[in-house]
């Protein structure tokens, strides 16, 4: 039987942890598998984040329905999203190709373009990398350099029963987009899901709001769905959750379906004390913060529907 990719994830997590060394020539590893970003401690002033994404051609794009710089664009995009969910700063990225023999330079030369793109935005260095050719496609490694306040990192596991549930923006727009490239049609593209499917927007100003005034227990990026990122986050937090449906803010004609379970949209979800969130603004940087919910007691995640409750599938994307 395959195992999910969770159950690996934490296969490999009881295997590392047999033979790790957690101090090396300064650094302490403050943070290891299990969150967004590993977190390294090297001074007394800030801590170092270390995320890594991979994008695979057919897996996380088409070069038939996306632009080249668009997949570069995102490709980064993906990575700065972690160090989002911390509450950090990108600094460093190193970037990994591997291209097919005769794939076009141009092809090549639009990806470099959106990618540094991004990265000049948000002042981040390319530092270096590495090139080889592929048999299966265009294979994309990124790994991103950033840095947090010593012991100011958000991390997935601070989510105390009682604490209220919020999302940035709205859900489920990269997967609506995603539907109308899969029918088939032609179709006038609507400008918001396409946008948020080719061009993410990882919310980095918000999370380091978040962070700086203390607003988050625990944030998590929502890079493969709602229902299946915050039962990681539950999950690591050892707590349950309850989400109110008509809360859940979605773009018009998303479907609650897309919204719950669909990923690529790179937005943040948090969980802030009832104490702390009525300091929370409506909106951070242009961008709607929305209360969906509460962690709750147990392990359980709940969909409140007509003020009922029914158990909350975990689906969303995994790679295996």
């Amino acid at each position: 039987m395959r195992s999910s990719e969770r159950e690996f994830v934490e296969k490999v997590r009881r295997e590392a942890a047999r033979g790790a060394v957690r101090r090396s020539a300064g650094f302490a590893l403050r943070q290891g598998i299990g969150d967004d970003c590993a977190i390294l401690s090297y001074s007394s002033q800030k801590d170092i984040l270390v995320t890594t994404d991979f994008s695979l051609e057919k897996v996380h794009f088409r070069r038939d329905w996306q632009a080249a710089p668009s997949v570069g664009y995102k490709a980064l995009a993906r990575a700065f999203s972690d160090i989002a969910a911390m509450g950090g700063t990108p600094r460093y990225a190193f970037l990994s190709l591997a291209l097919p023999k005769r794939l076009n330079q141009s092809w090549v030369q639009g990806f470099l373009k959106g990618f540094l793109q991004l990265a000049e935005a948000q002042k981040v260095t390319l530092a270096g990398g590495d090139t080889s050719a592929s048999q299966n496609g265009v294979i994309a490694d990124v790994i991103v350099i950033g840095e947090v306040p010593r012991n100011q990192a958000v991390r997935r596991g601070g989510a105390r029963p009682g604490d209220e549930i919020w999302v940035t923006g709205t859900l489920g727009n990269a997967a609506l987009a995603l539907s109308l490239l899969r029918s088939g049609k032609k179709i006038r593209r609507p400008p918001v899901p396409f946008q948020v499917l080719f061009y993410p927007q990882p919310r980095l100003e918000i999370g380091r709001y978040l962070r700086r005034q203390k607003l988050a227990t625990a944030m998590i990026d929502l890079s493969d769905g709602l229902s299946i990122d915050l039962a990681r986050l539950c999950a690591e937090s050892g707590t349950g959750a309850r989400l109110v449906e008509e809360a859940i803010p979605r773009f018009p004609p998303t479907t609650l379906r897309q919204a719950l379970h669909g990923g690529e949209d790179l937005e943040l979800l948090f969980t802030s004390p009832p104490e702390r969130s009525p300091l929370l603004p409506k909106s951070l940087a242009g961008v709607s913060l929305t209360r969906i919910g509460k962690i709750i007691p147990g392990r359980k995640l709940w969909l409140v529907r007509d003020r009922k409750s029914y158990p909350l599938p975990v689906l969303g994307f995994q790679h295996f």
